[in-house]
């Protein structure tokens, strides 16, 4: 059951499931296997999210080279928050620091997925003694262009969210009906717990008051890989072109005939590309 830690993640994703306090009455639901570098992947905020929907296909190709960490944000999956927890981008970048202290790490690469990179280039701005390096897919944290609309909860019913899912990719086929069913359990708890609106307005507010901040992001010294789906309908693929003539040590790559889930829609491409970067081999051949 999601809000406890009796969860257990739907085998279709294929991974086990960790739980790990990581504050007074938080304890927080995770994915982690390998050594070597850590790697932690951020999710995005997708009806139904979690981390093992948003990384079931990268952590097993990560894992063989380096050790892969993939929590469930608070507010998200089945990670148990606080009573009292706030929602927003430096929330959720302290909520990532917090697992990295409880797993003893000082530093750690980053990789964040929409949601998740905006997360992940803010704390490389906040922590950057925290942070070695960002991997950022889709980013998002880009001011909004017109008014903010109310979010209304979206419809959870299983034709309603395989439409939704399908709007992220170019072949509608690879969102099966065990990937729908899977993240539908997620969501109907979160709409029928009020928590999907909570999260929402949290990161719409922090669209107004928080989005990347363009000199920050020239400062940052550490190492950036840009990823986007030429065909992404849900941030457009300009956004990396502004993130990569702002951010000094940014490199870009663009794959063809992809949305916005990159780590799904090439996610054989995605995963080499992942562990290229972090061991350094991308910018030996640079």
């Amino acid at each position: 059951m999601i809000g406890t830690t009796d969860y257990k993640t739907d085998p279709f994703f294929g991974l086990s499931d960790e739980w790990l306090p990581t504050a007074a009455g938080e304890v927080t639901h995770l994915h982690q296997a390998g050594q070597g570098t850590p790697v932690v992947f951020l999710h995005g905020s997708g009806t139904g999210v979690s981390a093992a929907a948003n990384w079931w296909l990268t952590l097993p190709a990560v894992q063989r080279d380096e050790r892969a960490i993939a929590p469930d944000l608070v507010g998200f999956g089945a990670t148990v928050p606080a009573p009292g927890t706030a929602y927003g981008i430096r929330e959720w970048g302290a909520h990532t620091l917090r697992v990295l202290d409880a797993l003893d790490i000082d530093k750690a690469w980053v990789v964040g997925n929409s949601l998740g990179g905006w997360i992940a280039l803010q704390l490389a701005i906040d922590y950057p003694d925290r942070v070695l390096g960002v991997i950022s897919m889709g980013t998002g944290g880009s001011a909004p262009t017109a008014a903010i609309k109310a979010h209304a909860a979206p419809d959870t019913e299983f034709g309603a969210l395989r439409r939704s899912f399908e709007g992220f990719v170019t072949d509608p086929g690879l969102v099966s009906d065990a990937m729908v069913a899977a993240r539908q359990v997620v969501a109907e708890y979160e709409v029928s717990s009020g928590r999907l609106d909570q999260v929402i307005e949290a990161r719409e507010r922090d669209r107004v008051a928080l989005p990347l901040d363009n000199d920050a992001l020239a400062g940052l010294e550490l190492p950036v890989l840009l990823v986007h789906g030429l065909a992404d309908h849900v941030i457009p693929p300009t956004r990396t072109w502004e993130l990569v003539n702002v951010i000094p040590t940014a490199d870009a790559v663009v794959f063809q005939g992809c949305g916005h889930w990159s780590q799904i829609e090439r996610a054989d491409a995605f995963g080499r590309l992942v562990v290229d970067f972090v061991d350094g081999e991308w910018r030996k051949r640079s």
